[in-house]
């Protein structure tokens, strides 16, 4: 698949939002929000449901218009450069978006034709496994097939960014698979993502940048490893054979750390995990002829992350 290649010496990103705000009546949907989408990467929304990701995204797609706040997509306004915008921006609807007479061959087919440079339709039914229904009509379609539709054409014209907006909700194992193989080779074709999901497996999996949205103001942002390390209580794990001095190896650790034995033979390390300690405890217990059987750092699941910032279940 050839998508459209991204200037890396082009800093510009293919989405910036600052100061989003949002107002249904009294009710505040966004607040104040910025986000930022480098070219060729993978950002996933995260947030529980009424956090103001569905807003967020319908205002960077043009279909709602802020009440404050500045959005730039791909360098240009949504909402005044709309036309434009639609012969490079790729929309994925949870609702599917397609006619329910429609047969889905001929539903993507017209998506195609709207571009001057589609990808092969064929091939794309072929990928996301499609072809046994190709004729049939929409309506008549399991809700994964719809979905799988719904994708297709979201990126059957080339898009050089796409809108992804739960891609793989009620999909099965390995549908989930295919769908997650194909936006992964839209990030390596050069295209940017913006992807809301509840899953959190799939965000790690997909996603370069995750954002995490609740009342609608951004709560927490960075790569999944950065959040699911960051205040993550800093514990270090190692499990040793010989005799370890808990006062002695706890005195060579910086300032502010904390060792302790759990059981027998098992110690915990609590602090900031660096390179730097984690050295200086095998190097304390190498120069006493401690073996060290089992090392690890305890972090915390991108789950634990999001219910500790929202205080609810991604679906709550």
């Amino acid at each position: 698949m050839s998508g459209v290649p991204v200037d890396i010496e082009d800093p510009k990103p293919a989405l910036r939002v600052r100061g989003l705000v949002k107002k249904f009546g009294t009710r505040t949907a966004v607040n104040g929000l910025d986000l930022d989408l480098p070219a060729g990467s993978v950002l996933a929304l995260l947030g529980p449901n009424g956090a103001g990701k569905t807003t967020t995204v319908e205002i960077c797609e043009g279909f709602t218009a802020p009440d404050a706040g500045v959005v730039e997509v791909l360098g240009l306004d949504p909402g005044s450069d709309n036309d434009e915008l639609r012969r490079r921006v790729g929309v994925m609807l949870q609702g599917g978006g397609a006619y329910p007479g429609a047969r889905a061959g001929e539903m993507l087919r017209l998506c195609a034709s709207y571009s001057a440079e589609p990808l092969d339709v064929d091939w794309l039914l072929t990928e996301l496994g499609l072809t046994e229904v190709e004729r049939t009509p929409y309506r008549r379609l399991s809700g994964g097939q719809q979905q799988r539709l719904a994708l297709a054409c979201a990126i059957v014209g080339r898009p050089e960014l796409v809108f992804l907006d739960e891609p793989t909700a009620g999909l099965d194992a390995h549908a989930r698979i295919l769908v997650w193989e194909l936006i992964s080779r839209l990030r390596d074709d050069g295209v940017s993502v913006l992807l809301t999901t509840h899953l959190m497996d799939e965000a790690e999996e997909l996603a370069d940048r995750i954002v995490i949205i609740d009342a609608g103001q951004v709560v927490a942002s960075g790569t999944p490893e950065e959040l699911t390390s960051r205040g993550a209580d800093g514990e270090l794990r190692f499990t040793a054979v010989g005799d370890v001095d808990v006062v002695a190896l706890g005195a060579v650790l910086p300032d502010g750390y904390r060792l302790t034995e759990s059981t027998s033979g098992t110690f915990v390390v609590v602090g900031d995990v660096t390179p730097n300690v984690i050295t200086a405890i095998t190097a304390w217990c190498a120069a006493r002829d401690v073996l060290i059987t089992d090392l690890r750092v305890d972090t915390r699941s991108l789950e634990d992350v999001f219910l500790s910032l929202t205080g609810r279940e991604v679906r709550s």
